[in-house]
């Protein structure tokens, strides 16, 4: 498993929602740039950016932000929030991104995402079904930056893709999210074993390294994080299983004697 690290972006800044509320917002100093330039040097080798505005609003307006982002070089990148046509997903993909983000759409126009799958490719399409626990304890998904309730269950939604056109989903525990209680180990080890041909990103809670072993356990393809890197709750040494590109502390130890 490895570690994904996320930029959220707002108004073209780098923040973080508490369970995706836009009214609890923290906003942190780190631009967009320093911070991947910081996920570079720590060995990530993807990167995960959101614009939540596009999210809520369904029209990405923080293209110049991320393009800017993708042209740096470094960590790929895997961009949502907004993402609803086949032209935005072209436009990102021609533009650098490495693989797009589709959440509300993949909910409320499977057949089409499917084309976009067929189209430029699986493993450049990423499901985001990201989900609230109902009464029953069934994982149900919202769309619209979280914002709007269905009656589709996690299992539901995923089940009307065929194999060959989701490679990637995210899943995130809304409740969980920017709340650092740790991940539903739960949901995630159920989604495993329901579908175990899917790379299976977790999203919510991630709050130690501790948290990061326990999903390893589990056998999810990623961890998302954001809020636990931005605060730095999670030391460099702890980090460095979960990142392919780090650097060892041999080879570190070496660097800083030569």
């Amino acid at each position: 498993m490895f570690l994904i690290p996320a930029i959220d972006l707002r108004g073209g800044r780098c923040v973080r929602l508490f369970q995706g509320d836009f009214g609890a917002e923290t906003r942190y100093e780190h631009s967009p740039r320093e911070l991947l330039d910081r996920y570079r040097s720590l060995g990530a080798t993807w990167v995960h950016v959101v614009d939540l505005d596009g999210a809520r609003d369904g029209v990405l307006a923080n293209r110049e932000v991320i393009l800017d982002l993708a042209a740096r070089g470094g960590p790929k990148l895997q961009v949502g929030g907004g993402i609803r046509s086949a032209q935005v997903v072209e436009d990102l993909i021609s533009s650098g991104i490495e693989r797009v983000v589709i959440g509300s759409a993949a909910v409320e126009r499977p057949d089409d995402v499917i084309a976009w799958s067929s189209r430029f490719g699986a493993d450049r399409i990423c499901l985001a079904l990201d989900v609230r626990h109902d009464a029953h304890g069934e994982p149900q998904v919202r769309t619209r930056g979280w914002k709007s309730a269905t009656a589709i269950s996690l299992w539901e939604a995923l089940a009307v893709f065929p194999a060959a056109a989701v490679h990637n989903v995210l899943c995130t525990d809304i409740e969980r999210d920017g709340a650092l209680t740790g991940p539903n180990l739960d949901l995630y080890r159920e989604a495993v074993a329901r579908f175990p041909r899917v790379a299976w990103q977790a999203s919510g809670g991630v709050r130690d390294a501790a948290d990061l072993a326990a999903l390893a356990r589990i056998g999810v393809a990623a961890a998302v994080s954001g809020k636990a890197l931005l605060e730095e709750r999670i030391t460099p040494e702890e980090l460095r299983p979960f990142l392919p590109d780090a650097s060892s502390p041999a080879s570190t130890s070496a660097t800083a004697r030569s």
